[in-house]
């Protein structure tokens, strides 16, 4: 079989050139449209539900929202797992699903689920799924800068949220861009209890007089001089007036009482769960591009750069948008070495043939062949959909060594039949077909048991199997491919390449020489063959020791030429508190000579794909080109000084490359190499494990910083309504509710409508009568005959601690501890 279609080969040897020529084009074509990112995407299929329940604690997240999603979710088709993160405001649901799931498939399992028990949650909370993204799908940061000073937060939010945000979300390839930091500005009517109480009208009153004079409406059509009008009846709010001039209701002599007679109509910001922080120089408003699922990420950075740069000129005068994460840099800087690399493995292996063949043409054989293999290996990766990442193309430089190994012993066969024969036309030809078909068979099976050798990598799983199945499935294609070529192509490229005068192997200095260093060893172990395998065993032996003192981790940290400080600080820090903190270490890292910029950011960015607590700090600093750094100066050092500088009491310092980070927050939520969970029914017991776990880790030798998250430690204002007492003031649970929550917490009764921009309406009672448990107890509640009394008659006030933030997994209370190391390898330290 092998012979024949050798034969064949050499007899059609010009169809054979042209099928080449054809590979080739259809392999340059795969090499320009294969996605091109730094590694391979790691991370699980996954969907998100994030749900939005403004105002509440954590723990009524939990228990309203979170566990009904988590139980529902748990008999989802193909699920593995179910994480829950409760927060204030915030819920999300991760659904986990097992390897080969389509992510588009398990979107739509998950929202046919979520249609089932979306019906029982409560009012106000809004389920949403997540982007069509993955772990490593943040590709690109940025943020606004005025440095004119002419444009406030709220002006910069507003032009990311209702400009930038939309233009770029029309970009081919991006999924969603997130808004970090800055200050939405909402209308805040804050009603003076003493001015309700004068005119007799009640909180609820005053909520639905802002309700209905707030609207738009229309009234069909009519028709005038047989032309048809449609009816719109304008009414929408669109500024501090509008809102001023709603009736609440007439006196007794007639006069109109406004809202403005019982409120104060102002502009503020809107409740934040994440503040934004840009070189220590203040608050700053930013943004994260979110790339889609299975998409290109060079090609989409580059579509989004192109569409930020056509508009700049769109922009505000003074405003302008600074780059603080590209990953870009990093595909390039991956992409070039290994494409270096590969030509240098190419010019090697041509003149490592050229010196041993002793003949330039011949070289010229494995340098056709050998690029022709590998180009075939992208055609079948881009049919497949596998990116070129570090694993894939690794995969073809490990190949490249053994694919030349046919055209070798080939060419060194046709060498030994034409070495001191003048043969020309058929018979050469006959003389290269039979020397080609007489060691072409053992070649090619040769080569395809080679081929062979990495397909048990394929059997790997979950993570590991999504990082080097890639490597496997290259080295694979591309030693199939140049065991199909050895038998085809290199035949024919043999009998055009391979002529004039052949030199043989005596006649090569170069091997002559190394024969006379090695045929002494050769006869010396074929003399005292029982020395040589004692020898063997011994250094076999030996061995063992230095292997049992190796280290062991998952894989080499990829410098991805960026880091990212990611500390945890005690929880119940508020968000002037987080921002101040941001500030300092953003002030106290920019001082390392190697820091181009930073840009942090404290709490959560506006994606499901960020559950982040507000006590939880991630900061990206782009690092200077290497050639800018001092002298001597390493990652390892850089991060040694980092950590001596920024010691802040009461941060846990960790330091990470940006994308393992983000791998693993969304693989196992865990943020740091190593991680703890404890699960069980009581958050107070999993508080106590995890302190004791972090004091004992603290001993470990390699624990750089151990924290265990306090699940207790959020400060609670609880309001214990005694029933008895309401009821015999005629009030309901639901009528005490409804003044906590809309005097206390600002309701939203709606959004203002200023052209493309919405913004929302909030009512509550001033600061000085809801900010402490003393004037809360003093807050008016309206019963239903008009008598007002105060909230302390019907409810116990106090303050307690509880949980600022509750995780779960499979339904089940979660607690985590995050261990850093520092010196010492995973495997030894676990």
């Amino acid at each position: 079989m092998i012979e024949f279609l050798i034969r064949w080969s050499i007899a059609n040897r010009f169809l054979v050139v042209i099928l080449a020529l054809i590979l080739a084009v259809a392999g340059v074509m795969a090499i320009r449209t294969t996605p091109l990112d730094a590694i391979p995407d790691l991370s699980d299929v996954q969907v998100i539900v994030k749900t939005t329940y403004p105002g509440q604690a954590p723990q009524v997240v939990e228990d309203q929202v979170t566990y009904p999603l988590a139980t529902a979710m748990l008999s989802v088709p193909g699920a593995v797992s179910v994480r829950g993160y409760s927060f204030f405001n915030d819920s999300y649901v991760y659904v986990i699903f097992k390897d080969g799931t389509d992510l588009y498939w398990a979107r739509a399992r998950v929202l046919e689920y979520l249609s089932q028990v979306a019906p029982n949650l409560p009012e106000g909370a809004r389920p949403a799924l997540g982007p069509d993204a993955t772990g490593v799908g943040w590709v690109f940061q940025y943020a606004l800068v005025d440095r004119t000073g002419q444009q406030d937060g709220y002006q910069l939010r507003a032009l990311q949220d209702w400009f930038l945000k939309y233009e770029l979300q029309a970009v081919e390839g991006v999924s969603e861009v997130a808004t970090i930091g800055g200050m939405v500005k909402q209308y805040q009517v804050v009603a003076d209890p003493n001015k309700l109480r004068a005119h007799g009208i009640s909180l609820s009153r005053l909520r639905r007089a802002i309700e209905r004079g707030n609207q738009e409406t229309g009234g069909r059509v009519i028709e005038m001089a047989e032309a048809e009008y449609v009816i719109r009846a304008n009414g929408y709010v669109s500024s501090i007036e509008d809102l001023a001039q709603i009736p609440l209701h007439t006196d007794e002599g007639g006069t109109p009482v406004l809202l403005r007679d019982v409120a104060e109509i102002r502009l503020g910001p809107d409740l934040r769960r994440g503040v934004s922080e840009l070189g220590g120089e203040g608050e700053a408003v930013g943004g994260v591009v979110v790339m889609r699922y299975g998409e290109n990420a060079l090609a989409t950075i580059d579509r989004v750069k192109e569409k930020l740069a056509s508009l700049k000129k769109s922009l505000p005068e003074g405003v302008e948008i600074v780059t603080t994460y590209d990953r870009s840099a990093l595909i390039g800087r991956a992409a070039s070495t290994l494409r270096e690399k590969l030509i240098e493995e190419f010019i090697i292996v041509a003149l490592v043939c050229a010196v041993f063949l002793f003949h330039f043409r011949s070289s010229l054989v494995v340098v056709i062949s050998l690029p022709l293999g590998v180009l075939a290996a992208f055609i079948v990766m881009r049919a497949q959909g596998i990116n070129a990442n570090i694993m894939s193309l690794g995969g073809i430089i490990i190949a490249v060594g053994t694919m030349v190994d046919a055209a070798i012993v080939m060419i060194e066969n046709a060498h030994k039949k034409l070495e001191g024969r003048e043969a020309s036309g058929p018979d050469r030809w006959k003389i290269i077909g039979e020397a080609c078909a007489e060691v072409g068979p053992p070649i090619f099976f040769s080569v395809l048991i080679i081929t062979l050798s990495f397909l048990p990598i394929l059997t790997l799983e979950a993570q590991e199997g999504r990082m080097f199945s890639p490597l496997a499935y290259t080295k694979t294609y591309a030693m199939a491919a140049s065991a199909a070529l050895s038998v085809t192509l290199v035949p024919v490229l043999i009998g055009f390449l391979v002529r004039g005068r052949i030199t043989s192997e005596d006649e090569n200095p170069v091997n002559r020489f190394l024969t006379v260093l090695y045929r002494p060893l050769i006869n010396f172990a074929v003399a005292r063959p029982l020395v040589v395998l004692a020898a063997s065993g011994v250094l076999l032996v030996s061995a063992a020791l230095p292997l049992s003192r190796i280290g062991s981790e998952f894989m080499p940290e990829l410098n991805e030429g960026d880091l990212l400080y990611m500390p945890s600080a005690f929880p119940g820090a508020s968000a002037g508190t987080m921002s101040y903190l941001l500030q300092q270490t953003n002030k106290l890292i920019k001082m390392v000579p190697e820091v181009e910029n930073v840009h942090g950011k404290a709490g959560r960015a506006d994606t499901a794909t960020d559950p982040a607590p507000l006590s939880m700090i991630e900061t990206v600093i782009r690092l200077k080109p290497r050639s800018q750094w001092r002298e001597d100066m390493t990652l390892e050092k850089l991060k040694a000084e980092l950590n001596r500088i920024v010691d802040i009491p009461g941060l846990t310092n960790v330091w990470i490359m940006p994308i393992k980070n983000r791998l693993d927050m969304l693989a196992t939520g865990i943020k740091t190499p190593v991680g703890i969970k404890v699960a069980g029914p009581d958050l107070n017991v999993i508080d106590q494990i995890g302190s004791r776990i972090e004091s004992i880790l603290e001993t470990v030798e390699g624990t750089s910083s151990v924290y265990a998250e306090r699940v207790t430690g959020g400060r609670f204002v609880d309001i214990d309504i005694d029933r008895e007492r309401a009821a015999r003031l005629g009030l309901n649970i639901a009528d005490v509710h409804d003044v906590i929550r809309t005097a206390i917490g600002g309701m939203v009764l709606g959004e203002s409508v200023e052209g493309l921009e919405r913004f929302p309406i909030s009512l509550r009672y001033p600061q000085t009568v809801r900010q402490t448990p003393a004037a809360l107890r003093l807050l008016p509640i309206v019963t239903e005959d008009g008598a007002h009394i105060p909230l302390g008659q019907v409810a116990d006030i106090r303050t307690v601690e509880g949980p600022s933030m509750i995780r779960s997994e499979n339904a089940r209370l979660n607690g985590w501890i995050y261990v850093d190391i520092a010196g010492r390898d995973i495997g030894s330290y676990v």
